[in-house]
């Protein structure tokens, strides 16, 4: 196992899947992100648009592996995060079915997202929110999404 020191200290770019993150439901969109941004050394890796044009996702990143995902929403003090962790699509109908046969908590999905993934939402019976998150299928991508993402890389990459 590779010492915590030899991890590069620097920000990263690059868009790869995600093996773990947190995801935030916040109040204030923007207070949040300059939070993040201006207080704590992240970036604002990107924001997807909602349908009506206003910000429905930001993603911040302080080095690699060090992922936030911010949303607006409605939430209580202590309340609206998430931890979501990498799975594979054909994971995640048998992992809703034994989290529902096992009783408990309460399952959501799985259901496709507006950023191309396919998401599990399992929350615990102590109100803690787990999201297994999986890439869609080629054929089942929003292509919007993806011309935005590669649009977004290649500005990354200068060109």
């Amino acid at each position: 196992m590779g010492r915590m020191d030899s991890i590069p200290a620097e920000i990263s770019h690059d868009i790869y899947g995600m093996p773990a993150f947190v995801s935030l439901t916040v109040a204030d969109l923007d207070r949040t992100v300059d939070w993040y941004v201006n207080g704590l050394d992240f970036v604002s890796l990107f924001t997807v648009p909602g349908p009506d044009g206003t910000p429905a996702l930001v993603h911040l990143r302080r080095w690699r592996y060090q992922d936030i995902l911010v949303r607006p929403g409605e939430v209580s003090a202590g309340e609206g995060w998430t931890v979501g962790v990498m799975a594979t699509l054909e994971q995640l109908d048998a992992l809703a079915e034994r989290a529902r046969a096992h009783g408990g908590g309460t399952v959501d999905g799985p259901a496709d997202t507006p950023w191309n993934t396919r998401d599990l939402r399992v929350t615990d019976p102590d109100g803690y929110t787990v999201v297994y998150t999986a890439r869609r299928a080629e054929g089942g991508r929003d292509a919007r999404f993806t011309r935005m993402m590669e649009e977004e890389a290649r500005r990354q990459l200068g060109g």
